[in-house]
């Protein structure tokens, strides 16, 4: 309203209303139309000097690419008509969005409407999951513009606050109701002086997040403190992505410290000592794709001589990178300072266990060799007593196991009863063959009437291919032999 009433009285309102109405132009103009169409342009650039100073920079980055005073006029109205008031978060995303895709093409990049409007339907927050769902569903990106889709993502910021506030406020009345000074969940310390919408003093209120008094829930700072640490501004190519020597990768593990993972997460299974397969959970990365974790255990690395175990670790399969997560190690008691491009991690008595230097692409990476697991006596597959005490002396026999306790030969080794149940080791060792006659007893007659068959392996070194293996067919009578590679037995 005061914009307008500017306007009208400066004599450019006609402009904003109904533009400029330029005559047609070439050889068939006047001289008149040709001036009266230069002085129109001088005044539509006078009052599109007067927008640009009223409006903020954020709302600004919006509308460069609007020409004439009408088009940025209408461009607000499409924005924000049927809001009360606008929303900062949703006004601030999209001004930084398009100050970035204003840049891009300024550098030659064809940065079109649709690429925009793609790229923020699909990066907006997960409370914006069901509008940019009805949004994708009930119009046509091709056509849709950015004003639109800024407009109604407004009204529906502006009702979810609204209903933040009320959820707040009923909660609020009901605990007085109930509670009387000291009602619904301590939330109240006094009766406070009635100040406020709702007849109460914002200082005895209690945040349903932080559970601090003196302001709502949708008003918390440490709620959006939480919310900014899970995202990071980057590319998409460049999510959870390094650089690894091939070979290397194969010899060694590489692990990142991450300060906005929310767990330790691996990807190779024969990483961990220990793992729980039974546990299930899904994780959620920063461009809202989510990986299902397959069990959780404990992970031994050896970094520079020294070997860590790292507890509660994620087996995420579809991970190709091993993350550290910088909030679980200090929560084990450990201290982490970034400091001069390192990254060095301190024990409470200890004191430094860990130290690595940032990357060329500013990440920290552990270069940790994976020790081979230790082989446990203790640990048997079978239940029964007896074969365990087998398995332990080497598949000694019964009746040797009976006389070491007999003569008490072993201390702790008890009473046994020969087990009913089959030792496949010892069928194994015990097994034998028939050694191949020096002559056959007859030779084949014609082509593939008798083949021989051999196999040799594991060969080391390991081929290029992953072979160890390979297999001969030979046929007896023509002597001709096939050799296929294999990569198992």
């Amino acid at each position: 309203m005061l914009m307008e009433n500017f306007l009208r009285s400066k004599e450019y309102w006609n402009l904003v209303e109904t533009g400029i109405l330029a005559a047609a132009g070439g050889a068939d103009s006047s001289d008149a139309q040709k001036k009266a169409l230069e002085e129109l342009k001088l005044k539509d650039l006078k009052a599109k000097n007067y927008l640009f100073q009223a409006i903020d920079r954020s709302t600004l980055e919006t509308i460069l690419k609007k020409d004439t005073a009408k088009d940025i006029w209408d461009s607000l109205k499409q924005k924000y008509q049927g809001t009360a008031r606008a929303g900062e978060t949703v006004n601030d995303y999209f001004g930084r969005t398009l100050t970035i895709a204003n840049k891009m093409r300024v550098q030659g990049d064809r940065m079109e409407d649709i690429v925009i409007i793609e790229k923020i339907l699909r990066s907006m927050t997960s409370k914006f999951d069901y509008v940019a769902c009805s949004i994708e569903e009930s119009n046509d990106l091709d056509t849709l513009s950015i004003d639109e889709l800024q407009s109604s993502l407004l009204v529906h910021e502006q009702r979810m606050g609204r209903h933040v506030m009320d959820e707040q406020a009923l909660q609020v009345t009901a605990g007085v109701q109930q509670g009387g000074r000291n009602g619904g969940r301590g939330s109240y310390r006094g009766r406070g002086r009635g100040k406020g919408r709702f007849g109460f003093d914002k200082s005895i209120l209690e945040c349903y997040n932080c559970h601090e008094l003196g302001h709502f829930q949708w008003e918390c700072p440490k709620k959006a403190m939480d919310s900014k640490a899970n995202f990071a501004e980057t590319n998409e190519e460049m999510l959870l992505m390094a650089l690894v020597n091939a070979k290397e990768a194969e010899m060694e593990h590489i692990w990142f410290l991450d300060s906005g993972c929310s767990n330790h997460m691996c990807g190779k299974k024969e990483a961990f000592v220990e793992i729980d397969a039974n546990f299930r959970e899904s994780v959620k990365l920063g461009n809202n794709f989510s990986l299902s974790v397959h069990g959780k255990g404990k992970v031994r690395m050896e970094v520079h001589g020294i070997v860590h175990v790292i507890t509660d670790v994620f087996f995420v399969p579809e991970l190709k990178t091993n993350l550290l997560s910088i909030g679980q190690l200090q929560e084990r008691g450990l201290a982490v300072l970034i400091q001069h491009g390192k990254c060095k991690i301190f024990h409470l008595e200890k004191g430094l266990i860990l130290e690595t230097e940032m990357t060329h692409n500013r990440m920290f990476a552990l270069v940790a060799h994976c020790p081979a697991k230790e082989q446990s006596c203790l640990s048997m597959t079978t239940t029964d007593q007896a074969d365990r005490w087998h398995c332990r002396y080497g598949h000694l026999s019964w009746n040797g196991l009976k006389v070491l306790q007999q003569k008490n030969m072993v201390e702790g080794l008890p009473k046994l009863k020969a087990s009913q149940n089959v030792c496949e080791g010892c069928l194994v060792g015990k097994q034998h063959r028939d050694s191949f006659p020096r002559e056959s007893e007859w030779r084949a007659s014609k082509i593939l009437q008798m083949i021989h068959a051999d196999i040799c392996g594991p060969i080391n070194p390991i081929s290029n291919s992953k072979k160890r293996y390979f297999i001969t067919f030979t046929d007896d009578y023509s002597r001709r032999t096939w050799v296929y590679f294999l990569v198992e037995k």
